[in-house]
């Protein structure tokens, strides 16, 4: 939750409607999934907490307001643990949904062992161990590199990894923690 303030504007035709609820409309339309550098992406306007006097400027017919409020914002810090879900699959790897932003899970990041595109059905394959990744999976991963395009949001590029211990699909991470429990649950031979 950050603490914001800006300026919106309330056009003539908008005027006779209640000033709180024109204004957090005028503010959620005007800023949310705006991105900035510093501050990151901004997901939703939570709160207005002041309302400044609004001025109008000659030749406009609206009203410009000074507005603080409370928004939530997301930025992707380098070293942090995200989950997401598999949102596109490529020959070069997924794209990972984490909030606002899409992040790049290349194929040399995913496992260890050697990763195949099955174009037919839309997925990554290993070699060896018959695993598969593919849109609507679930994956955990570490984010590697940020780099974020205010202009274009779109074009900001967010890298992952699942390389790592207790990083990877949730499906995975669950099989082997199964598989480690059943071995440990198996009792030593009475001699």
């Amino acid at each position: 939750m950050m603490k914001l303030v800006d300026t919106v504007r309330i056009p003539p035709t908008l005027l006779g409607e209640e000033v709180m609820q024109t204004v957090k409309n005028a503010l959620r339309e005007k800023l949310e999934g705006q991105v900035d550098k510093k501050l990151g992406s901004l997901v939703a306007i939570c709160k207005i907490i002041e309302i400044g006097e609004g001025h109008i400027l000659v030749g406009d017919g609206a009203v410009y307001y000074d507005v603080t409020f409370e928004a939530i914002m997301f930025v992707p810090e380098l070293q942090e643990i995200i989950e997401g879900e598999v949102v596109e699959t490529v020959g070069f790897g997924v794209f990972v949904g984490m909030g606002p932003m899409d992040g790049l899970l290349h194929v040399s990041q995913i496992t260890d062992d050697f990763i195949s595109y099955d174009a037919k059905n839309a997925r990554l394959v290993t070699k060896n161990g018959g695993k598969s990744i593919a849109e609507g999976d679930h994956v955990r991963a570490r984010v590697v590199a940020v780099s974020i395009n205010e202009r274009e949001p779109k074009e900001s590029k967010i890298g992952l990894t699942m390389r790592q211990t207790a990083l990877g699909k949730l499906q995975w991470l669950e099989e082997a923690r199964k598989k480690k429990q059943s071995h440990e649950a198996v009792p030593e031979e009475v001699a």
